[in-house]
């Protein structure tokens, strides 16, 4: 039959294995739960984490980075489409 463990055991559990420098095993051990089930609980903790994290704000710097790159590519990308007008318009004469 499966142990029921409370919320609070569960979080002070995790709790444990991510701040403590015991490793998961250890801190497992210590708390005489089974290595597996802690470390659902800790993905399951880090999968929470992750939803409630507000979205990451670009800087203006990023930004910049960001549309300099793009800007690059849109650039190649129409140079290539004027080169192959070019090239398709000579062939049809």
């Amino acid at each position: 039959m499966a142990k029921r463990y409370t919320e609070e055991f569960r979080e002070e559990a995790v709790r444990l294995a991510l701040e403590s420098k015991l490793s998961r095993v250890q801190v497992a051990r210590d708390l005489g739960v089974n290595v597996w089930t802690l470390r659902d609980w800790v993905s399951r903790h880090n999968q929470k984490g992750e939803e409630s994290r507000p979205p990451r704000v670009e800087t203006l710097e990023e930004e910049n980075r960001r549309l300099k790159r793009e800007n690059d590519r849109l650039k190649m990308e129409r140079d290539i489409l004027k080169k192959a007008a070019a090239y398709f318009a000579k062939e049809q004469f």
